[in-house]
């Protein structure tokens, strides 16, 4: 994790939320006032972001203690305790939306992802996230699906190659793959159909992405393709036909709904007088 990217981005989240000021928590709490707070789960779920949530309390105030009471990738019930938050009530409450934010959606990425690697057992598909993330978020994303067990695919455009069917459109399968392996780099080619699958091992693509088909044209190409590539599966992939796309033989399931349409872990925060 590069922590300097997550401390400026918890920064930019503060000031986002707070902006010149908690006008309400300014108005009501006594400024000396000490307090004690709880975070709790409100469903069952995998938890990611503690140390996230923790550096947003601390970054508002470096005096607040922050215990941890799981750790990021431990399942929790409804109305499980997670942490135990002490000091300052307005450094608290003014630190409380922004750290619950992050908490919430890595932990419900997390929760998904587990959903997803739990289904594939005992195939030796492995769960892949997608570059379907939120702006600004990936690098915390990203590591909320390995939390919950999953993999991660390519981080951007810089790291791995890719061709995808735009690209194939424009200058035709054969030659992006030519070009591509002038980088001297493992070459993933997007196949759209069973004609671009054999293109594809024709030209030496190093990785097959098998992008939305049906289970009966993803099995064939899993036959097609054998040893001669590792294969990926993407595009319509869901709790329900997972398990059946892995059992067709594939080595990797991308899945873009862990990151770009997962629901947030419910979470909360309650918070009373400190009285020692």
């Amino acid at each position: 994790m590069d922590w300097e990217k997550v401390k400026n981005l918890v920064k930019m989240a503060l000031k986002e939320d707070i902006g010149p000021g908690d006008i309400t928590t300014e108005a009501v709490i006594p400024k000396d006032l000490k307090a004690v707070a709880f975070i709790l789960a409100k469903e069952e779920g995998i938890i990611a972001g503690l140390e996230i949530a923790k550096l947003v309390f601390q970054t508002l105030d470096p005096k607040i203690i922050f215990k941890k009471l799981v750790k990021d990738g431990n399942r929790v019930k409804d109305g499980q305790k997670i942490a135990e938050i002490y000091g300052n009530a307005r450094k608290i409450l003014s630190a409380e939306r922004t750290a619950l934010n992050f908490l919430q959606r890595l932990s419900g990425i997390a929760a998904l992802t587990n959903e997803f690697v739990q289904k594939v057992k005992p195939f030796k598909a492995k769960i892949l996230d997608t570059r379907k993330t939120t702006p600004g978020l990936r690098l915390l994303e990203k590591y909320a699906v390995r939390t919950g067990g999953g993999k991660n695919h390519r981080l951007g455009l810089w790291d791995e190659i890719l061709i995808k069917g735009n690209h194939v459109d424009l200058v035709g399968l054969k030659e992006a793959v030519k070009k591509a392996k002038e980088l001297e780099k493992k070459v993933e080619v997007e196949a759209r159909s069973l004609k671009e699958v054999k293109q594809a091992l024709e030209a030496g693509a190093d990785i097959i992405m098998l992008e939305n088909m049906d289970l009966r044209i993803i099995k064939e190409g899993v036959r097609l393709i054998g040893k001669r590539a590792l294969i990926e599966v993407s595009g319509g992939v869901n709790l329900d036909n997972v398990r059946e796309i892995a059992k067709a033989g594939p080595d990797w399931i991308s899945i873009g709904r862990l990151t770009h349409s997962v629901k947030s872990l419910d979470i909360s925060l309650r918070i009373q007088l400190n009285k020692n």
